[in-house]
């Protein structure tokens, strides 16, 4: 009897939970890789067949989700076959429902899932009158971040005998991702590593370090999507090698400074040349044309030179008392002549001697607009000097015209005495001539 009791109680209790709703996701993890559209699976049973009414609703909650926080995502109502979504899964989530059969479907989809999509999703389904069983069952969504590009860098400095890190990060990966170094030579041969280096979460320490230590380091960032590498050339180098190059460096600046510091120099003194050349001129034009003008001046000096003897080769005529005294007396003119040239050019000299003091306590950018109206004002004076000049070259010419003059009279006067003298001489000779005649012809020239 007791056995029947008991065999009638197991089969209510299978009954009745056969009879009740269950609400199942087949695994309790998924995973996918960030941007993929997904779907969980959900599926119930009812103890009633054929349910007037249906509501499935969708969740999800994760670490950062509050207390207070909403965690619903959507919920979908039979028979009229609408979904209510919240604002923040709005385009991105639907569910896929299938009422006919024992067996009922409320799959979740979700479309280009992120990394804050990481949470915990539960599918639950609530049926009137049929409120006993499992009425809601959850699943963890891991959505995958392949691994960035890490970056490796030095940490420390790379000489003989140093302890240094070389680090590896990837600022993106989930999982987590995890790092490996690799190391080869300089001939880009694998090498061994040494026991006393240790490579712990992208971190390798090598102690010690040395020339067999340079070469080509790679580090590989991998998680279950895939992987991601960086490579770094380590160059140890000894410490005289560093203070070398360092006052190499500063050799080379130090040169650099000095060639432009010459080339400035340079440039300044090509600038100083040049208006020194322009400002030497102005000064120079003014002692060219002092120095023109007793040249010039000189130029009828010959005229007092005795001249009156050009066309005239008889050395046999003694020169008349007064042309000996215009000889003279241009003689003097000469000498005096001269030495008012001496006298000019001592005083051209002695305005030289000055220009050239003055040029050496000369400013140019003080002075030059100064030295400019001196310039004008002796010049001035060089014009009223040339026109004076020009007067008195002038009458010199008109003087030398007159003795010109003067000294064609007298040769016309000479030649006129030539020519008398001539004539005597030709008659003396006549006479001597008949003096010297035959006898016959005076007899002849006595005949009656």
């Amino acid at each position: 009897m007791e056995r029947r009791i008991s065999t009638l109680v197991l089969l209510c209790v299978v009954w009745s939970a056969v009879a009740a709703l269950q609400v199942s996701i087949p695994n309790d993890q998924y995973e996918f890789a960030r941007g993929d559209d997904i779907t969980l699976p959900c599926t119930f049973t009812s103890g009633i067949s054929s349910p007037k009414t249906i509501i499935i609703s969708w969740s999800a909650k994760g670490p950062d989700t509050g207390e207070d926080d909403e965690p619903l995502i959507l919920t979908y109502y039979h028979p009229d076959d609408s979904t209510d979504i919240t604002a923040k899964y709005e385009n991105r989530a639907s569910v896929d429902v299938n009422i006919n059969g024992p067996s009922g479907k409320a799959d979740l989809k979700l479309s280009s899932v992120t990394a804050e999509d990481n949470k915990r999703f539960e599918c639950r389904v609530q049926i009137p009158k049929d409120d006993v069983g499992k009425l809601a069952d959850t699943a963890r969504l891991t959505v995958l971040v392949a691994p960035s590009t890490p970056i490796c860098e030095i940490q420390g400095t790379a000489e003989y005998g140093q302890n240094i890190n070389l680090t590896c990060y990837s600022k993106e990966g989930s999982p987590t991702p995890t790092y490996k170094w690799d190391s080869r030579d300089v001939t880009n041969m694998p090498r061994v590593a040494d026991p006393r280096t240790t490579d712990k979460g992208g971190i390798l320490s090598l102690y010690n370090i040395s020339k067999d230590t340079s070469g080509y380091y790679t580090c590989t960032s991998s998680n279950k999507i895939r992987s991601a590498s960086c490579n770094i050339t380590l160059s140890v180098m000894p410490p005289s090698l560093k203070i070398s190059s360092t006052a190499i460096i500063a050799v080379a600046i130090a040169i650099a400074i000095l060639i432009l510091f010459i080339i400035i120099i340079y440039c300044c003194c090509c600038r100083k040349k040049n208006k020194d050349k322009e400002e030497y001129a102005m000064g120079v034009h003014e002692g060219e044309h002092e120095n023109i003008e007793p040249l010039r001046k000189d130029e009828s000096g010959p005229t007092y030179v005795e001249g009156s003897t050009q066309g005239h080769d008889d050395s046999s005529v003694s020169k008349p008392a007064n042309r000996r005294d215009n000889y003279e007396e241009r003689s003097e003119r000469s000498y005096d002549g001269r030495s008012d040239y001496d006298d000019r050019r001592s005083d051209y000299d002695d305005r030289r001697s000055d220009y050239v003091d003055r040029r050496k306590d000369y400013d140019r950018r003080n002075d030059r607009d100064d030295r400019r109206s001196d310039y004008d004002d002796r010049r001035s004076d060089y014009d009223d000097r040339r026109s004076d000049y020009d007067d008195r070259r002038n009458d010199r010419r008109s003087d030398y015209d007159d003795r010109r003059n003067d000294r064609d009279d007298r040769r016309s006067k000479n030649s006129d005495r030539h020519e008398r003298y001539d004539d005597d001489h030709h008659y003396d000779d006549k006479r001597r001539n008949n003096d010297r005649r035959d006898p016959r012809y005076d007899n002849d020239r006595n005949r009656p």
